[in-house]
């Protein structure tokens, strides 16, 4: 099992050396890694709200998880035992400014802190017009009156609200065509997945948001049709995630929707009856709701068919993303919930979905309980040929990492990782692992940020605004190296979406970043390597034209390495849809085989790295040199 060894210095339990304090006579260091802290009279009252929104028996986890990282790790602070090599250094840079990219989220805060304000929207990199490079679209809110009536449907007043789509220049620098693509958009919007429903080789996109979803499809000359009526994928309430996946294997892609709660704009007071401190409301306060599931009926019409094929559990819906768990052949659904039972949704092959999540071992935390899913990333991540789930939750809770076991079933292995140690202080929502070093081992970002603005007035260890973390791996151990990656890891922002893609073509993973009523941030990934790499752009025909849903294993001389082909993921937010891989020193793969969604199995052997490599789809299973 790899650990995690935090090297960065937003760690807290280095804060108290030595203190002690009377409350179960724990070390103040375990409490600080546990998020509780130094305790005082005016802080009672904020902690058990914080305890409430994680559950009854939260604080006696937190304590019960202190005790495992001790005995595990042989101290409470041992995730700093373990000092991170310059060779583990990631370098991001910061190039939004440089790259001419000016957009900032719209969040419009009002007194009465409806919580639609604070949840942000998502970024998708994709390439609309099939130059080669990575363009950028961001889904952008609409104003609220202060109050807002309830059965308001938010409208976009002006450009400052518009979502906007940035197209990549030959200089690698970007140019907004949001108006010439027909891209502004209307309502409140907040999601963003790109697929080519309609297989004519151009990214469509979906963008959800609050009363009403909008389906754009992508004529090839550079603009953008509203055939959201015509396709009958409107929807109603509150959408999030949504993810492009072929759930019946006929060559098209459907499309499943998230839904968060059935909520209005109600003026309902949460937190504390004193000034500065009321709060966003928890979402036990609210209904769980069920997604809307699209069929694509192959005539530019889509049926909703959540109910009929099983994928219909009411939930609270943030964050979704898609791998075959079980190596049965057949495409799966993770939804992140928030705070409630997690939802891993089996294919059984013959166009329907059950739902297995606590069978699985994958909808509460190794002590039994909920926590607040938003973002989640479906990766191999130890390299052993199973896709393994990571989900970001809220501060107190631990990031939520499972193992695959290879026999239907996850063991919870925060705590054995490290991760739980490393994240519990942490608020995290749009998530990738990537392989930022091209070493062969998939590493882990995240956006971070807490819910909570006012978290700070009374729970002083908590932050609003956080860096976001790098983690990586090295194969044998998970390492923090936020602290030594680059400027931005120290740069506090209310992070919500996460992309990830080589947008430069230079074989090195990029992120953009989205941020609750900010700016956004293209971060150029600028690692120091030698390493090499490979980029897998499919191209189907009997499957999906995109290949979303495929399975790719790559061998080296190293091992073996896997990905599901998938635009979805993270949260909010849609990634660059070819697969990539760190080949390490060897200059070539040894053999590349590629399972499609029609079941067609292709190998291809002797691949040359360091380039982006274009795979049709085979009319039969073949090998290929």
């Amino acid at each position: 099992m790899a650990e995690v060894h935090s090297v960065s210095a937003k760690g807290l339990q280095a804060s108290w050396p030595g203190i002690w304090i009377n409350w179960w006579r724990l070390p103040l260091s375990c409490w600080a890694t546990a998020g509780a802290g130094h305790l005082k009279k005016k802080q009672v009252r904020m902690r058990k709200r914080i305890l409430s929104r994680f559950g009854a028996f939260g604080l006696a986890a937190i304590l019960l998880g202190c005790w495992v990282a001790k005995a595990q790790n042989g101290s409470s602070a041992s995730v700093n035992e373990h000092r991170a090599t310059a060779e583990q250094a990631g370098r991001f840079v910061d190039v939004t400014t440089a790259s001419g990219i000016h957009f900032e989220g719209q969040a419009y805060h009002t007194a009465k802190k409806y919580l639609i304000e604070t949840m942000g929207s998502g970024v998708a990199l994709f390439d609309y017009d099939n130059d080669g490079r990575l363009d950028i679209f961001f889904a952008n809110g609409a104003p609220l009156s202060d109050p807002t009536a309830p059965g308001t449907i938010p409208q976009k007043a002006g450009p400052k609200d518009w979502n906007r789509l940035y197209h990549q220049k030959e200089d690698g620098t970007f140019e907004d065509v949001t108006e010439k693509a027909g891209l502004a958009g209307a309502g409140y919007d907040m999601g963003v997945a790109v697929g080519d429903y309609d297989n004519d080789g151009y990214e469509d996109l979906y963008v959800t948001g609050y009363g009403g979803n909008h389906l754009y499809h992508n004529d090839g000359h550079g603009k953008f049709a509203d055939v959201t009526e015509a396709s009958g994928t409107g929807g109603s309430g509150w959408s999030t995630s949504a993810a492009w996946v072929d759930l019946d294997n006929d060559g098209r892609l459907d499309l499943v929707v998230l839904r968060y709660l059935k909520w209005d704009f109600s003026d309902l007071w949460c937190g504390e009856h004193r000034e500065g401190h009321r709060a966003y409301c928890h979402p036990d306060l609210f209904q769980p709701i069920v997604p809307l599931v699209y069929h694509n009926d192959g005539n530019g019409h889509f049926t909703e068919v959540g109910a009929k094929i099983g994928l219909d559990k009411p939930g609270k819906g943030l964050g979704i993303a898609i791998a075959d768990y079980d190596r049965d052949g057949h495409t799966d659904i993770f939804v992140a919930n928030d705070s409630m039972l997690e939802f891993l949704y089996h294919n059984k092959g013959n166009g329907t979905f059950e739902e297995l999540g606590l069978a699985a071992g994958v909808a509460v935390d190794a002590d039994g309980r909920t926590y607040a899913g938003m973002g989640v990333d479906f990766s191999d991540y130890n390299n052993d040929s199973l896709p393994d789930l990571i989900i970001t939750d809220l501060a107190n809770q631990k990031y939520a990492l499972y193992q695959n076991g290879g026999d239907g079933t996850f063991t919870y292995s925060s705590y054995t990782s490290g991760v739980a140690g490393a994240t519990l202080l942490h608020s995290g929502w749009g998530v990738d692992f990537l392989d930022y070093d091209n070493d062969g081992w998939k590493d882990l970002i995240v956006a971070q940020g807490h819910d909570i603005d006012n978290i700070q007035l009374d729970y002083p260890q908590l932050r609003y605004k956080e860096p976001m973390l790098l983690i990586h791996n090295d194969g044998k151990r998970l390492v923090d190296v936020s602290g030594i990656s680059g400027d931005v890891f120290h740069e506090a922002w209310v992070g919500r979406g996460l992309a990830a893609g080589d947008i430069w073509n230079d074989g090195r993973v990029d992120v953009v970043v989205t941020t609750n009523g900010g700016p956004s941030y293209v971060l150029r990934n600028e690692t120091r390597t030698r390493n090499h790499w490979l980029g897998i752009k499919l191209v189907g025909h009997k499957s999906n034209r995109d290949g979303i849903g495929a399975e790719i294993k790559l061998t080296t001389s190293k091992g073996t390495q896997f990905v599901t082909v998938s635009t979805a993921g993270s949260y909010l937010s849609a990634n660059d849809k070819r697969a990539h891989f760190g080949l390490g020193s060897d200059a070539a793969a040894q053999s590349v085989e590629i399972r499609w969604p029609s079941g067609t199995v292709q190998t291809l052997k002797n691949v040359g790295g360091d380039r982006v490599l274009v795979v049709d789809e085979p009319a039969t299973s073949q090998g290929t040199k």
